[in-house]
């Protein structure tokens, strides 16, 4: 396709002084846009913006780049780093390069027929090692010292998803301040700061059948320094979803024969780490409470004509599930 929304292919090739190109929008995200592209010899992903943004901060091509570059020589798989364009003149927004890795973003069960019981398994510790993996970076020797304010960093994420929730209210919402406010006065002391992800589920990450393994983790626009166990809390919600059919939370693929349970990645995160996760309580609330809050965002939008596309009309009506869920998880805290 040589007509791509978000993305002036002939632009793009003027500026890499390169022939042709040619390329495709990868559907599965509702932020950032990615895009595969080629020449016909070279190919590559590109990551821009989404159309229309507004508060920059929040989809920083720049901080992804940096994340990317500063990771590949890590136990973490990531892409190689390309280049960066911080010229919105060129295709309209901010982007950056990276290499396309081989392997795919399991997002639903009809992707995964080829998965036994035994390969669910081995892919589901994979998933735990590799978060353990980013948490043992240390970030001053990878150059990103200066990544984040670990210091207060949980309640500062609070207060934060606090005013997102307040910009998108239109709607009454039983029990979304009550969790807010519990999470609000009962903030853990965090035991230490790493590198964290800040969006780290299955399908973000590409997933290889021979061999079996993880080839890279994307969508980066989230990651800092903060507390490891804020990402292990948010695994924890998106591994166990709401426990119905066609769990939007999970996809349902966490539920195929195989993968262990929720509980058991985090056993298997703590093995790994030593950490201690008495505690996680809070962090699967807060978890919820942050995807309740990033729904109800998407269904204001949507009902405000904001938003387009297949799938948002139904996105609020689990608004309610997740706030439900977080307060049950606060109580066990």
């Amino acid at each position: 396709m040589t007509d791509l929304p978000g993305l002036d292919l002939d632009k793009l090739a003027a500026h890499l002084g390169t022939g042709p190109l040619t390329g495709e929008l990868i559907p599965g995200g509702r932020s950032n846009l990615t895009y595969r592209v080629t020449d016909g010899r070279d190919r590559w992903v590109l990551r821009r913006p989404p159309l229309g943004h507004v508060l920059a901060t929040a989809h920083d091509m720049t901080r992804e780049h940096r994340v990317i570059s500063a990771l590949a020589d890590t136990a973490v798989p990531v892409p190689r780093a390309e280049l960066l364009c911080t010229d919105p003149e060129v295709i309209g927004a901010p982007f950056y390069l990276m290499e396309e890795v081989a392997g795919a973003a399991l997002r639903d069960r009809a992707q995964c027929d080829w998965l036994t019981p035994d390969a669910a398994a081995v892919l589901a510790n994979r998933l735990v090692d590799v978060l353990a993996d980013l948490h043992a970076v240390d970030p001053d020797s990878v150059g990103l010292g200066d990544f984040g304010r670990p210091e207060g960093f949980l309640a500062r994420q609070v207060k934060r998803w606090g005013k997102q929730l307040d910009a998108s209210r239109s709607r009454d919402l039983e029990g979304i301040d009550d969790l807010r406010d519990r999470l609000g006065d009962r903030v853990p002391d965090s035991a230490r700061a790493t590198i964290i992800h800040g969006d780290y589920r299955l399908d973000n990450v590409l997933v290889t059948r021979d061999p079996l393994g993880i080839s890279a983790v994307l969508d980066w626009e989230m990651a800092t320094l903060g507390d490891p166990l804020a990402d292990v809390g948010l695994l924890h919600v998106y591994w166990h979803g709401l426990g119905i059919d066609q769990d939007p939370i999970t996809g349902t693929v966490p539920s195929l024969p195989g993968f262990p349970g929720a509980g058991e990645l985090v056993a298997r995160y703590a093995a790994r780490t030593g950490a201690d996760v008495s505690n996680l309580g809070w962090y699967v609330a807060f978890g919820y409470f942050k995807l309740a809050v990033i729904l109800e965002g998407i269904h204001y939008r949507y009902t405000t004509g904001k938003t387009v596309g297949a799938g948002f009309s139904q996105l609020g009506s689990f608004t309610l599930p997740l706030v439900r869920q977080g307060l049950l998880a606060i109580k066990e805290y």
